[in-house]
């Protein structure tokens, strides 16, 4: 149960600061360099959620965007100083019940 947790928690690190790299270097003017460190982040976030256990890659997709959501809002805060409302925290949480539901849902009907 852990386990994919933790590799979403790591996929979305990876992505996150793969997208702000190239926030970065496009949007605020900073050195190319942070165009290829992007790069190399978002390798690593596919290649990170290519580990997760899911027999389909759309439903590991789709579990992961709860976590993802919930991750961008943190990184907003800690990363940007933007501290998310009552409206960013209730999304997440809707967020991540849906991603739970997805992940941990009995298969059989």
């Amino acid at each position: 149960m852990m386990r994919p947790f933790f590799i979403y928690i790591s996929a979305a690190i990876a992505e996150l600061s793969g997208c702000f790299a190239f926030w970065l270097w496009l949007k605020l003017g900073k050195s190319p360099l942070w165009g290829a460190i992007g790069a190399i982040a978002l390798i690593m976030f596919a290649y990170l959620l290519s580990k997760t256990d899911s027999m389909y890659a759309g439903r590991a997709f789709a579990s992961y965007g709860g976590v993802y959501i919930s991750a961008s809002l943190a990184w907003m805060w800690i990363v940007e100083g933007g501290q998310p409302d009552r409206w960013d925290i209730l999304g997440a949480i809707i967020c991540l019940l849906g991603a739970a539901i997805i992940l941990f849902g009995s298969r059989t009907l």
